[in-house]
């Protein structure tokens, strides 16, 4: 390797002239010249071991160490922090006064903001309770929008009473929640007409003419949307027989108890309770027999569920309708109270609240032999009928339905009868002349 030379000599250090040592005996030392430059000190090949290296190898020389599994050599890098449950471990750090503070992680940013958030959202909730429960309303309801299993017309007396359903309240964006008529055919579509045949005097196309006009006269009585709202029924009134029309007239221009128009037609007073759409749920069935007199028997047996919202007036005449007593009332004379028609969009009371009302009807339509009896054979004659009318104030007989909504509930006294579930046809209608309650609405 080079040396490099020392153009000037110098005085060995350390050493007397002509002294002993190890330069020889010519005193000189034979390294004082020796310069270890950079390069030689990095091609050195032998490395001198630390101490601790040293002690570790003599100990090791005699007492190998044993692995006693899962240890960490010492050139596995630093142990990561332990987790227990699965958390993060803590992270400090030293403020500028020397005291120790958990560090903030990153990404930590959001937590003021959703802390406003919600107190904000708290505030609302404070502020306006009937939205946060309607909004609550409508998560639980949200099975609602799912397809309801379709119920087909009745062929026959069902043995048991639709199964319950949850007590969820309607309202007008979903007024079937809740009730066991969602499923049920609308309208007329459940008055499925039986085959006609040749009974008694009449022929079959007499007989599928009789059917058909009975059919026209239940729609006209309950599905008319402007007798629903109020109006006179003149189209179901000219059906009838002229005993039965004088009768079913006079009920409606003298509402009482033993004239009620209900007996006949379903009818709400606008101010009190509007339909909510156009659709009116029925479920039902119908039958016909020679009534052995030459004439045709025709049995009916429905069930027609009503949406109702409340009307513009609806709180104002809850307040106003004198509270019933505990025992039967007497009739109520003179006329029924005079209404207009009230669009559906002059609604103004601004409640999304919704009810039903349940109205079942039970019926004989008779057609006489004409040569035997002095009938008109256009004309129905009415035979035995029945209704119950289910969400229906008890004592008022104006010729109105009075449905109850919850946000305008009283106390009924009144309602001593026995509880019944309108919506079960299993059984015979038997008014017991008691004011009930209904289990549903």
């Amino acid at each position: 390797m080079p040396i490099a030379e020392d153009p000037e000599p110098r005085p060995s250090q350390g050493r007397e002239p002509g002294g002993s040592g190890p330069s020889g005996a010519g005193g000189k030392d034979p390294f004082a010249d020796l310069v270890l430059d950079e390069e030689f000190v990095r091609s050195a090949t032998v490395k001198e071991q630390s101490g601790r290296t040293r002690m570790l190898a003599a100990r090791w020389k005699h007492t190998p160490p044993v692995d006693p599994g899962g240890r960490r050599s010492v050139n596995d890098g630093p142990a990561a922090p332990k987790r227990r449950f699965g958390r993060r471990p803590e992270l400090r750090v030293v403020d500028p006064w020397g005291n120790p503070r958990p560090a903030s992680r990153r990404g930590g940013w959001w937590r003021t903001p959703l802390v406003v958030l919600l107190v904000v959202a708290g505030l609302l909730a404070s502020l306006n309770v009937n939205a946060i429960s309607n909004w609550v309303s409508g998560l639980r309801s949200s099975k609602a929008d799912a397809p309801v299993p379709v119920v087909a017309p009745e062929t026959a007396r069902p043995t048991a009473a639709p199964p319950d359903t949850p007590d969820d309240q309607p309202t007008v964006d979903h007024p079937w929640k809740a009730s066991p008529a969602a499923g049920w055919p609308t309208g007329t579509e459940a008055m499925v007409l039986p085959e006609a045949k040749a009974t008694g005097v009449f022929s079959a196309d007499e007989v599928a003419a009789q059917l058909q006009q009975v059919k026209d006269y239940l729609a006209a009585a309950n599905l008319d949307p402007k007798v629903i709202a109020g109006a006179r029924p003149d189209a179901a009134l000219a059906m009838l027989d002229h005993e039965d029309r004088k009768d079913a007239a006079d009920a409606l221009d003298h509402p009482g108890k033993d004239h009620d128009p209900l007996s006949w037609f379903s009818r709400f007073d606008p101010r009190e309770a509007v339909l909510v759409g156009d659709a009116v749920k029925v479920q039902g069935r119908l039958s016909y027999e020679g009534d052995g007199d030459g004439g045709v028997l025709i049995h009916t047996d429905f069930t027609f569920v009503y949406p109702l919202q409340p009307g513009p007036d609806a709180r104002k005449l809850a307040e106003d309708r004198p509270a019933p007593s505990a025992t039967p009332s007497a009739p109520q004379g003179g006329t029924a109270r005079p209404v207009g028609l009230v669009e559906p969009a002059a609604v103004t009371s601004g409640d999304t609240w919704t009810t039903r009302t349940i109205v079942r009807r039970v019926g004989d339509y008779r057609f006489y032999d004409p040569d035997r009896h002095q009938v008109d054979a256009k004309k129905i004659v009415l035979g035995k009928t029945m209704s119950d009318v289910g969400n229906n104030a008890c004592s008022v007989y104006d010729g109105f339905v009075h449905p109850q909504f919850r946000q305008f509930a009283r106390p009924h006294p009144e309602q001593t009868g026995p509880t019944t579930d309108p919506y079960d046809r299993s059984h015979d209608l038997a008014p017991s002349g008691q004011c009930g309650t209904t289990s549903r609405e």
